[in-house]
């Protein structure tokens, strides 16, 4: 049986395979490997199991508003530890990285050696951060409250709510569920609660927070 088991979550297949091969070599017959091209593959991995030893996010994901993805598996599964990836490899990034609760950020301009340093480093329960990194400004409270009312969100209550923010109604949430009309008010009504906002427009704007970048 492997010692660690890895969730490799990005949706480029090419990047997911660089990844394999790092980790690979890195831990060699140590290590299982499983990938995920979306939020929503992401979480069946997680519901079959919450006994991974790590995952590695990327950043920008089908199914999440940048950082909501972070903000949703640390409310989700606290006691997995995640790494981000990014081809956005500014110090405001990384900052909110740390901020929203990761262990780690790897840029995906970084060489095998790097990537497999930080991996081992967060096995053994360190952070790491890149080097060349400064601490920059923190978090907005605004920021921070939304990441909580995010973070205490059900996995489907954040489905729910990334179709709002894409526009959709009510009904046609709940013909894409597969579930009822009323069901989806309730989640509506629940998300709104737990977000502290009144209207579709404020919880499609509060999502999209996480997307944003704040200058460095």
């Amino acid at each position: 049986m492997a010692a660690y088991e890895i969730l490799i979550a990005d949706d480029h297949p090419l990047f997911r395979s660089a990844l394999q091969q790092a980790l690979t070599i890195g831990l060699g017959s140590e290590v299982r490997l499983c990938e995920a091209a979306s939020i929503a593959e992401l979480e069946t991995l997680l519901n079959q199991s919450a006994d991974w030893d790590l995952v590695l996010l990327d950043l920008n994901m089908p199914g999440a508003y940048g950082f909501s993805g972070l903000v949703l598996l640390r409310g989700q599964y606290p006691q997995i530890p995640v790494v981000m990836i990014s081809a956005q490899e500014d110090a405001a990034v990384v900052a909110r990285s740390r901020e929203f609760g990761a262990s780690g950020f790897i840029p995906k301009s970084s060489s095998l050696e790097s990537i497999q340093e930080a991996v081992r480093a967060v096995l053994d329960g360190d952070a790491w951060w890149p080097s060349n990194i400064q601490d920059v400004a923190h978090v907005s409270p605004e920021a921070k409250a939304a990441s909580e009312g995010l973070a205490s969100l059900t996995p489907q209550q954040f489905r729910v709510l990334t179709m709002v923010c894409d526009g959709l109604l009510n009904k046609q949430i709940a013909y894409e569920l597969n579930v009822s009309e009323a069901t989806i008010k309730a989640h509506v009504t629940a998300i709104f609660r737990k977000l502290g906002v009144r209207t579709r427009t404020q919880a499609a704007l509060l999502l999209q927070q996480m997307g944003s970048i704040p200058a460095s």
